[in-house]
Formats: C-alpha cells, structure tokens, sequence
C-alpha cells in the first residue's frame, strides 16, 4: 500500500491552499464524503446509516457508475446529499494529459446531469455548475488540471481525515480509530461506497457517526 496521511499535513494544506481541506466553523460542523459509487446495496446501505442520525453528506461519483445505476445515483440525490465530481473513469490526474482529464470530468459532469430527467430540476440545484465541487480520484492532480477545472467554476474538494477504509491490509478498529481521533470541528472526512472498502466501513461508519453525534458534531454536506 501507497504511503498516504490519516491526517493531512498542515504544510500541505499552505502550500496548496487553492484547494478545499476543511471547512472553518464555529458551530461544531464536519463534513462526511464518499468517493467512487453509486454502488448498489452499499450506496444503500451508507443512506440508511446517515438517515439514522439525520446526517448530510457529499457523494464524488465516479460517472460510469452514474451510468450504470441511475436509480441509485437517485437516492442519493433525493435524501438531499450533494453531488460531486470524480471522473468518469476514476482517472490518475497525474498519469493522465490535462485535455484527456478535462474531457473524462465533462463526462461525468454530463452523466450527472442527464441522471434522473424526471427531477432534473433537483440535480441541477444540487450540482450547481457555479459551484461545481471535484474530488480528484487518488487525490493526484497536475497544476494544470487544477488550474482548468477552477477556471471553469470547480472547487477542488480534498480532506481533512482519510479514514483509510480502501486499505484492506488495516483492520476495521484501525479504520474507526483513524476517523475517532483525527476529526474535529471543520474536517472533511473520506470514506468509500465501494465493494473493496465495504467491510471496513460497514464496521466503522456506524459506530462513527454514533460517536460523533454524541459529541455534539453536526453533519453537513458540501456545496
């Protein structure tokens, strides 16, 4: 496995501070994300889980996945969560030219908006082009990807809190902890609704969002 931080290092957060790393409040908010469904059942699943606690959060949807499983990609849309970019492909920003990357986000940026036509009205409010978020997939991105995206209306959204749940060689109470221990007021916060991180989120995710709610932490989505 890849060396990646629990906890982004602050320095990297000055340094690229064009991106979005936490959101300052006062009001004791943190914002929950999941990257790369819809995924049937464990798209699903997650809903229910934040239904629970009436959380909010920001789904980064991978476009084929849009593609594939609309009436999931529904749900989510419907519960009232936001929607962001991740590619239609889940591509490498850094192994991927700049004009193949931009086409791949338009991609998926027209699979969210054709998605569900009987409530398009809902999706375009929900992915406001003014304010479109992204994810980058791998949180690998070239300056100049960067720099194109922004200039078309992005804001490249990247964490505060990676709870490393894609790591299959972690154990699920190392998942929980790294969450547990690393948010505070402000984090943005990533899981996976996807098949690989299931097992791993399926234990931490509820006991988190217990945790956290007993904390007093509000959950919000980003827009």
């Amino acid at each position: 496995m890849s060396f990646y931080w629990i906890k982004t290092n602050a320095l990297i957060k000055k340094i690229f501070s064009n991106y979005v790393w936490d959101v300052s409040n006062s009001e004791n908010k943190i914002y929950l994300t999941f990257d790369d469904g819809p995924t049937p059942e464990i798209t699903e699943w997650v809903l229910e889980e934040l239904k629970k606690h009436n959380a909010k959060a920001t789904f980064f949807c991978i476009g084929n996945n849009i593609e594939k499983y609309p009436d999931v990609f529904e749900k989510v849309i419907n519960e009232g969560h936001s929607i962001g970019n991740h590619t239609f492909n889940h591509l490498n920003g850094w192994k991927t030219a700049t004009e193949d990357y931009l086409e791949n986000t338009k991609l998926c940026e027209e699979e969210i908006l054709k998605s569900n036509p009987s409530n398009s009205e809902l999706a375009k409010q929900i992915y406001n082009l003014k304010s479109a978020i992204f994810r980058p997939p791998y949180g690998k991105i070239k300056l100049s990807q960067s720099k194109k995206l922004r200039q078309l209306g992005y804001k490249i959204i990247m964490w505060d809190v990676l709870s490393a749940d894609f790591d299959t060689s972690i154990s699920k109470e190392k998942c929980l902890d790294n969450v547990i221990k690393n948010t505070k007021s402000g984090s943005i916060i990533v899981f996976h609704d996807s098949v690989k991180a299931f097992a791993n989120l399926e234990y931490s995710l509820p006991k988190a969002l217990k945790y956290w709610a007993a904390k007093g932490f509000i959950f919000e989505r980003l827009d």
